[in-house]
């Protein structure tokens, strides 16, 4: 059996918003056509009554024109965001290689992102020197940004 991932989709309060802190930021591109799916299937399928969602798919940068996507989506009615941590059971944070990693920090802060903690670095023995820092969207969504030397 073939496999082939496909997108990770995050639920975003704005999505329109949020597509674009990752489209300036990181590179990534609208995948046409915008989404606003409801009726009876999309019920069942979730499980949440009269669920309607709106957003898009953005190609994350480097994987060409059929590499995956960031499904980003809005429901009508969305629950609090949980505080996620490093350590949060479940997918965490999603990770981009830059070129410098304090560079793009300092774009993540200025475009309404924060600092989840500080820059680390690690030797991997036979493979390099990792540079990377956590920090998250405009959402509190988490973001790796790692750079290998």
């Amino acid at each position: 059996m073939a496999v082939r991932y496909v997108h990770t989709n995050l639920i975003a309060r704005d999505w329109r918003a949020l597509a674009s802190f990752y489209i300036r930021l990181f590179d990534c591109t609208p995948v046409p056509p915008e989404r606003d799916l409801a009726g009876d299937w999309l019920d069942a399928a979730t499980g949440i009554e009269n669920a309607h969602i709106t957003g898009m798919h953005l190609r994350l940068p480097g994987h060409g024109d059929t590499g995956p996507t960031l499904e980003i989506f809005s429901y009508d009615a969305n629950p609090d965001h949980p505080d996620i941590k490093a350590n949060t059971p479940g997918f965490v944070h999603i990770a981009f290689l830059v070129d410098d990693v304090e560079a793009m920090a300092g774009a993540v802060l200025a475009a309404g992102g924060s600092a989840v903690g500080e820059a680390g670095s690690r030797d991997v023995p036979g493979v390099g020197r990792l540079l990377f820092r956590y920090m998250r969207d405009p959402e509190g969504n988490m973001i790796e940004l790692l750079h290998w030397k």
